[in-house]
This record gives C-alpha cells, sequence and structure tokens, in this order.
C-alpha cells in the first residue's frame, strides 16, 4: 500500500494554507530575541511596509549570528556596543551599579542573561 503524505505550511497570523512561492517563513529578531513566523506573501508585504521607517533609519550590525552562538557571545564582555548598552540599561533598572565604561561584572551579565 502506497501513502502520500502532504506537508501544508499555514500563515500564522491568518491560517490561510501558504501555498508554493507565495510566502514563507521570516526570521527576525527584536530586543535580543530571535522569533520566525510563517507568513503569505500578502502578510509578508504588510510585514515590510511596518517595518520600513525603522529599518530604513536603522544601523545594520553585520552578519547574521546562529541562534547558538548568541548566549556565549553576549556574555562576553567584548561583544557589541548596543549589546553592552543594554546590559547597562537593564542593570540600573533592577537595582545594580555598572559604570558607563569599562568592563560589566560578570555577576551583572549572569544576572541580565537570566532575566532574558
Amino acid at each position: 500500500m502506497a501513502q502520500k503524505v502532504i506537508v501544508e505550511t499555514v500563515d500564522d497570523l491568518d491560517g490561510s494554507v501558504i501555498t508554493d512561492g507565495s510566502g514563507g517563513t521570516v526570521a527576525f529578531s527584536y530586543q535580543g530575541k530571535s522569533y520566525e513566523i510563517d507568513l503569505s506573501s500578502d502578510n509578508r508585504e504588510k510585514l515590510a511596509s511596518a517595518l520600513e521607517p525603522y529599518i530604513s533609519k536603522a544601523r545594520p550590525t553585520g552578519q547574521r549570528r546562529r541562534v547558538a552562538e548568541a548566549p556565549s557571545q553576549s556574555r562576553n564582555s567584548g561583544g557589541s556596543g548596543n549589546r553592552l548598552q543594554e546590559v547597562r540599561e537593564w542593570a540600573r533598572a533592577n537595582g545594580h551599579q555598572v559604570s558607563d565604561r569599562g568592563r560589566i561584572s560578570k555577576q551583572i551579565q549572569d544576572a541580565f542573561e537570566q532575566a532574558h
């Protein structure tokens, strides 16, 4: 007996079936977290249009990192300046004392990682 398995990708917003060539998975990150969403071509266009004013003013941060690399990179005090600034702001908002420049203690970095 032969079997045929059919896998359908469904738009995560409206539940419609995504047919070949009309949409797909969109990967993005926001505030240090990575996300994926399956969208039809119409919803992909809506997302792109909504983000365009922000993307046009944003600074690229370089190459995409694989998810597995993100935790070790963020713990490294030599990481990106934006990430260090994010850690500093979080630390101040959560009662930690941290300088405007220089190294951030491992204790504060670990607390930040646990919170995120």
